[in-house]
């Protein structure tokens, strides 16, 4: 095997080898356009329908704390960018991990990963199935609310993105595109025009909860801390990106700082339009907004028909992820080598049937307990931050030890910018709550057999250089 060797003194390495000479050209079907909406189908799915109901629980700090999130969130998306400049690799995090740290670490990053995509696509559907049933209600005057019909309506909205997948990126590609402008438009119109409808007696109090504000600040955060989930999504489907040294960084940036725009923007609307109790017990806070500023009741529908959209966007979006991680792990070694293999299409078909079969298992313990969806959340919340965390060490390693060639002049800033990252993934993951934190850490320990016997049929033992 021989010793180990500084990334530096070599040429390109495993992961960058890869990319310049086994991915062909044509593969790359993914302009910056199609990056940009695949960051913004993925990070904002359906949560932000429910958030400013959420956060007006803890009052206009929560206002405060989104800003917060908003600063680590971009600093997140900005250590992607030089990373996939770095590594234009597929697996995103994955690859950092494994050239930084060793296989082991780029295994574990990417089996958590993998975790948070499948079980991230659960919460995702069950979340989605509301919107369904509400809008079949309104418009067609069907009642879907039973929990036999509840499961169909999510099984379909699961493997109708498989397919849409399997068929090839450039079909998801135009389908992530058409959905991310639709369900983006509607929710724009809201932030912007509502602004003009905003009233300051609307507005709770700065500290609506019973504790100290800097306690309701940290609350706040920590539930605005999930809708940035998807900050990584160019960095994982590199190898389908066109320059990817150029357009994984641009468009992890332009995707997240829409969605902050957007996020920030449509809270502040919908809290300064709806009275703050009303706000607190309403379960679609966009379409009681959009009803105060026209009248009528032709909001509910609008923004239900809006989050069908956005959750089907979302899933398509995730279902491309679910694969792509250990397709780029498997390609090294460290995955069963089924994932490896792709379609005429170039889709990876194991991954994405794994993947999908995975999500529909959980979608039936999702069914099975009412406390099911919410813990779902919290450990998909947990196990994203585990690449995330690493992701900002890589970044800081490198500039820190110089074993990659960095940019003195711009030393100081990528430190602090590493630095904010590496600080906003560990508020995320002690965020997620103990419960979260524990049961995931079990999920991690069990890819460890999984590592061992991949190793074993490989023939295979201690660190590949």
């Amino acid at each position: 095997m021989g010793e180990p060797r500084r990334p530096a003194d070599v040429g390109l390495d495993s992961a960058e080898s890869e990319i310049a000479g086994i991915v062909p050209v044509h593969g790359r079907s993914l302009g910056l356009g199609a990056a940009v909406a695949l960051v913004i189908g993925n990070v904002v799915g359906t949560g932000i329908f429910l958030l400013p109901a959420s956060l007006a629980a803890f009052g206009t700090v929560s206002l405060v704390a989104m800003a917060a999130v908003t600063v680590g969130a971009i600093a997140m998306a900005m250590v992607f960018g030089k990373l996939g400049a770095r590594i234009p690799a597929g697996g995103g995090p994955y690859a950092y991990a494994r050239n930084a740290f060793g296989e082991f670490a780029g295994f574990w990053n990417a089996w958590s990963f993998w975790l948070t995509a499948w079980i991230g696509n659960a919460a995702i559907a069950v979340a989605w199935v509301g919107y369904v049933q509400y809008f079949a209600q309104q418009v067609v005057g069907l009642d879907w609310s039973g929990t036999a019909a509840a499961i169909v309506i999510a099984l379909i909205g699961l493997w109708i993105p498989a397919v849409v997948n399997m068929l090839g990126a450039r079909n998801m590609a135009a389908f992530q595109l058409v959905t991310t402008i639709l369900k983006f438009a509607p929710l724009l119109f809201v932030a912007v025009v509502g602004l003009f409808f905003v009233q300051g007696a609307n507005f709770g109090p700065f500290n609506a909860t019973d504790g100290n504000w800097v306690g309701a600040l940290s609350m706040a955060g920590a539930v605005a801390l999930f809708i940035y989930s998807g900050v990584e999504s160019v960095s994982i489907a590199a190898e389908k990106i066109k320059d990817p040294a150029r357009n994984i960084g641009r468009a992890s940036i332009i995707g997240v700082l829409a969605c902050a725009a957007l996020y920030m923007l449509s809270t502040v609307a919908v809290m300064g339009t709806v009275p703050h109790a009303r706000l607190l017990e309403s379960s679609a806070p966009f379409a009681d907004a959009l009803n105060n500023m026209f009248g009528g009741s032709a909001g509910g529908v609008l923004m239900a028909a809006c989050a069908i959209i956005s959750g089907i966007g979302a899933l398509n979006g995730w279902t491309m992820l679910v694969a792509e991680m250990p397709m780029a792990a498997a390609r090294d070694g460290m995955f069963p080598a089924m994932f490896a293999r792709e379609s005429r299409r170039g889709a990876p078909l194991a991954g994405i049937l794994a993947g999908t079969i995975l999500t529909s298992v959980m979608l039936l313990v999702a069914y099975a307990s009412e406390n099911a969806f919410n813990t779902i959340v919290l450990l998909a919340s947990f196990t994203t931050v585990i690449p995330y965390f690493f992701s900002a060490a890589a970044q800081l390693y490198w500039l820190v030890t110089g074993a990659r060639v960095v940019d003195k002049r711009r030393l100081t800033r990528d430190i602090v910018i590493s630095v904010i990252a590496l600080v906003f993934a560990f508020w995320m993951a002690y965020g997620s709550g103990s419960d979260a934190v524990l049961g995931g850490t079990l999920m991690l320990l069990v890819g460890v057999p999984v590592y061992i016997w991949v190793k074993a049929k490989r023939g295979e033992y201690g660190p590949q250089v």
